[in-house]
């Protein structure tokens, strides 16, 4: 500490280590040059005069704004949640992954499906008891039920939706006839002119069940379970006669015993109420002739693809007439009996 206070200690000669003559002796001069402009690869002797470098120019200073008042930069775009977008990532292929699963399951559980109808199929067409189970009667009922039917395990799948169109066809041609009926019975108490024809709806009613069942529907039914040739054609003829039927029906000839169109019109100007009855049952024909149309066009295309043809309906037919035993019995005992006439012929 200095005896003057708050002085400087570096104060004049004595105390400023600068002044020191060591140091003085080696200041820059023109008889010493620095380290920047000596080569000491250079032979030509001594070092070159010091020269002092020009000032290097001053950059004028740029004034600087307070950061309040700088300019602020907007960024519209909002920021991504990295973590949340992985993750939704992972659920999507997740997800992805058990609905690939869930087919591949679906598919094995119809591959299983098929495989026990199969089974089924080869164990009833090995001889098998099939309790019939058609028409479905209750127990306690003296008839019994006549045939066996069973459209998921007879019939192969590509076929399963075209019997069930039919078998429904059936059934509300059916209904249509019962309604017929009460059509008939109406108009036959408005109009005794139309006892003729509540007659008739009563035995169209009676014989087209039944006999459409046995005639187009059974063999539909068996051509499509065991692809046969004869069957088909016995379908198609019969069918045909069917539909032809149904469009007489929707026609509604008076005296004919069906409620169509032109005896519609008949009533609804003589009783309004009844022909609006009767309208109704004509839509329901209508509606059931051009189903009846529409199935035997689609039944025929599916026949065509079956590779079947007219030559193998024969050779089922005869088949079938051979392996009878009604008639190898009944052919046996003519043959018997024409033989026997031969003999005894003089």
């Amino acid at each position: 500490m200095s005896q003057n206070g708050g002085g400087n200690p570096f104060e004049g000669d004595a105390g400023n280590p600068f002044q020191d003559p060591g140091i003085i002796q080696h200041r820059p001069n023109t008889d010493y040059a620095t380290l920047d402009v000596y080569n000491p690869f250079d032979n030509s002797g001594l070092p070159p005069p010091y020269q002092p470098s020009a000032s290097a120019p001053t950059i004028p200073s740029v004034p600087t704004a307070p950061a309040s008042e700088l300019p602020k930069k907007h960024n519209n775009a909002e920021p991504r949640n990295y973590g949340s977008y992985g993750t939704q990532e992972a659920a999507t292929a997740a997800k992805a992954d058990l609905l690939k699963r869930q087919e591949e399951l679906n598919r094995k559980a119809e591959e299983l499906d098929r495989r026990e109808r199969e089974l089924q199929n080869a164990a009833l067409s090995s001889g098998a008891a099939k309790p019939n189970n058609w028409p479905p009667l209750p127990s306690f009922c003296p008839v019994k039920p006549c045939f066996y039917q069973d459209i998921s395990v007879e019939i192969p799948v590509e076929f399963q939706k075209t019997v069930t169109i039919m078998y429904y066809l059936w059934m509300a041609s059916t209904l249509v006839l019962f309604i017929n009926f009460l059509a008939s019975l109406t108009w036959f108490c408005v109009d005794s002119t139309g006892g003729s024809g509540f007659g008739l709806s009563i035995l169209w009613a009676l014989i087209f069940t039944p006999c459409s069942f046995m005639c187009w529907y059974r063999p539909m039914y068996k051509a499509f379970r065991s692809d046969s040739s004869f069957n088909f054609f016995v379908f198609f003829f019969i069918f045909f006669a069917q539909n032809v039927m149904y469009v007489l029906q929707a026609v509604g000839i008076p005296g004919w015993g069906f409620s169509g169109w032109i005896i519609t019109f008949v009533a609804l100007k003589n009783h309004p109420g009844v022909g609006i009855f009767m309208i109704l049952v004509a839509v329901l024909f209508t509606i059931v002739a051009g189903l009846g149309i529409i199935m035997l066009k689609r039944i025929h295309s599916l026949y065509r693809r079956t590779g079947a043809s007219f030559q193998k309906a024969q050779a089922e037919f005869t088949a079938g007439v051979l392996s009878n035993q009604a008639v190898r019995t009944a052919a046996a005992n003519a043959a018997a009996g024409a033989a026997s006439n031969a003999f005894q012929a003089p």
